[in-house]
């Protein structure tokens, strides 16, 4: 077996040491032209304990998910592989996760994929040959030193395995039989999809409690009131309270970036301080370049956790 040395603690020893996991997200582009996501990682590396890589987002072709989260382990980071059910078969997906392990990436978040429509290639044809709760059977299958086939690995793999939960749906009950079949399946730690109201998750919360898994409250950022009117209207699974919105439309010209600053500042010291969840993954959208801004007003210093 290929030895590979960790430089960081990886999600799972952070995870299970109790501490609070603060993790971010990077969204590889359209090209070839990487130095704007490198300037990304060189600047979260040291700020989140791990980095989402997203993985042909919302159907749009980009830079893949892979090949980032290598660059992301080359550069003193740690990488959290999403990996999407959309554009693989099995065989496709099964070789690409023996390719990650044996370049030293431990996370996986396992989801199905937002469908084709919603992109930029539309005449594409989707694969969805598996969806999430099968990803994490094969993933276990192959823990196990087999591959879906039933054929023999050489050498087992071992992943952290993630996946994602909608708090804010309605209805809440597909989630919540969702949320079970991805335990049952082999999930060990959750991330959220974008969370807002907080009165609202406590409830969700005291469910998966319920559940020997940790979990990661998802936050986005506001960047203007127009932006929360479209996610309510636009957006499913994701809610923004009246309150929340007339905060941003009050900012004053010019400032409206900065209120949404605060406003996730002050949700991660909520989330944190009353023990809500395991730990906070910032999406910030376009926007990487704020979130040591959006950290440094929450107090969280990763070296201090």
């Amino acid at each position: 077996m290929l030895e590979i040395k960790h430089a960081k603690p990886s999600i799972e020893e952070i995870l299970n040491s109790g501490k609070f996991l603060v993790t971010g997200e990077i969204g590889p582009p359209k090209g070839s032209e990487i130095t704007e996501m490198i300037h990304h990682i060189d600047l979260l590396k040291d700020k989140v304990h791990a980095m989402n890589i997203t993985d042909n987002q919302s159907s749009v072709m980009r830079y893949p998910s892979l090949a980032t989260a290598i660059l992301i382990k080359e550069r003193g980071g740690e990488p959290n592989l999403q990996v999407t059910c959309r554009d693989r078969n099995r065989l496709a997906i099964q070789a690409d996760l023996l390719f990650a392990y044996t370049r030293g990436i431990r996370s996986v978040l396992c989801l199905t994929g937002d469908s084709i429509p919603v992109g930029d290639h539309k005449d594409a044809k989707p694969v969805f040959d598996i969806e999430s709760v099968q990803l994490l059977h094969l993933i276990r299958t192959m823990e196990e030193g087999r591959d879906v086939g039933g054929n023999e690995l050489n050498e087992p793999v071992k992943f952290f395995k993630g996946a994602i939960v909608t708090p804010e749906a309605q209805p809440i009950e597909p989630q919540l039989i969702k949320f079970e079949k991805k335990v049952e399946a082999g999930a060990q730690w959750f991330q959220t999809q974008a969370i807002y109201d907080m009165n609202n998750f406590e409830k969700f919360m005291k469910f998966a409690r319920k559940y020997p898994v940790k979990i990661q409250a998802g936050l986005v950022l506001l960047v203007g009131a127009g932006m929360a009117k479209y996610m309510n209207a636009n957006v499913p699974g994701v809610f923004v309270p009246d309150e929340l919105i007339q905060e941003m439309a009050s900012s004053e010209k010019g400032k409206a970036i900065d209120t949404g600053i605060r406003i996730m500042a002050r949700q991660i010291k909520q989330i944190r301080e009353y023990g809500l969840a395991d730990g906070v993954h910032i999406m910030a959208i376009g926007k990487e370049d704020l979130v040591p801004k959006i950290l440094e007003e929450a107090e969280i210093d990763i070296s201090e956790l």
